[in-house]
């Protein structure tokens, strides 16, 4: 937010506890609680700054969405957002997702920039709290209509973010937002990552020293993949993880240069922690072999958690063990 304001570009932000950050992550108003004076920091970034603008907004989503995607349609120079305090309330404006935001252009030629950030991941919240329902967003994907991403490191955010007011192109931006990775010191991102980098719609293994040691590629969206090292990391497999930033739309040439880099590996496993009847796996299947962009020395299977009609566990302990099996089942022969 404050590169872009620092170059003439008004920011809009409004959601549900977006002032502070559901997870108290942001801060961007500060109150004298003496005197009720409230200080914006990012509102003083220079002189000639855009404006930042940011509000909590009332929990109707299907009225806060539906004004900040006119919003956006009005003022395409802003970069506007919504916030959901969890992705999971997103399903209250789903009238404004599927009617506006996903086919307006096709259906008016109407532009957005509008980004829905959206915190999404398995960390044992709940059924209420811990999904974006990401398959609804690739299921109504078509026409380059929006863009569906999920940035793993600090540095992906940042670029994604600048990206979508910086490129000619005007698409909604889909982001499934961190939760347990806005804590996690391996999410954290070098200086010159932000100074020099760019968005990487796919991101390889970089502790892959010796590519053509690995059998098995890892294929996978959002935090797990840190488990998944992790996991690896122990048990010594030789697999190599590699982070699907962009869902949509489907990156087949950085993912084609991926599977080239390994020409030893015979598998691909797409790991994901929605159920396998929710999530990524059919948007992916449908890309890799439907549209023939999976080499025909790799095999492609799946690990996820079991068909759900519920997208999460209301129990801890039962979170935590369907956990540990998700990972037995990523590195199973």
């Amino acid at each position: 937010f404050g590169t872009l304001l620092y170059e003439g570009t008004p920011v809009r932000l409004a959601g549900q506890d977006s002032r502070r950050g559901t997870f108290s992550q942001r801060h961007s108003v500060l109150v004298d609680y003496r005197t009720g004076e409230e200080y914006l920091p990012l509102n003083h970034v220079d002189e000639n700054q855009g404006i930042f603008r940011v509000h909590d907004s009332l929990l109707s989503e299907f009225a806060a969405l539906g004004f900040e995607y006119g919003y956006s349609v009005t003022n395409g120079d802003a970069l506007v957002c919504w916030e959901g305090q969890f992705g999971d309330f997103v399903n209250g404006g789903q009238v404004i997702v599927d009617q506006f935001i996903v086919a307006g252009e096709d259906k008016w030629d109407q532009k957005s920039r509008l980004v829905l950030l959206l915190p999404h991941g398995y960390e044992g919240q709940g059924p209420e709290h811990s999904s974006a329902r990401l398959e609804r967003f690739l299921t109504l994907a078509a026409e380059d209509s929006i863009q569906v991403s999920q940035p793993t490191t600090a540095a992906q955010y940042f670029h994604v973010l600048r990206r979508q007011i910086r490129r000619p192109v005007s698409k909604p931006l889909i982001l499934m937002t961190p939760k347990s990775l806005l804590r996690n010191p391996l999410a954290r991102s070098k200086t010159e990552e932000f100074i020099e980098g760019h968005f990487k719609e796919t991101l390889d293994d970089p502790q892959v020293k010796e590519p053509a040691d690995v059998r098995r590629i890892l294929m996978c969206s959002g935090k797990v993949a840190y488990e998944l090292a992790e996991q690896r990391n122990q048990r010594g497999a030789p697999a190599a993880i590699v982070r699907l930033e962009q869902l949509y739309p489907f990156p087949e040439d950085q993912l084609s240069e991926i599977f080239d880099r390994y020409p030893s590996a015979s598998q691909v496993r797409w790991v994901q922690e929605e159920p396998i009847n929710m999530g990524a796996w059919d948007f992916v299947f449908k890309n890799l072999m439907g549209r023939g962009q999976l080499p025909d020395r790799l095999e492609l299977s799946h690990a996820g958690r079991a068909e759900s009609a519920s997208p999460a566990t209301g129990s801890m302990a039962i979170h935590k063990q369907e956990q540990e099996e998700l990972m037995e089942a990523a590195f199973a022969d």
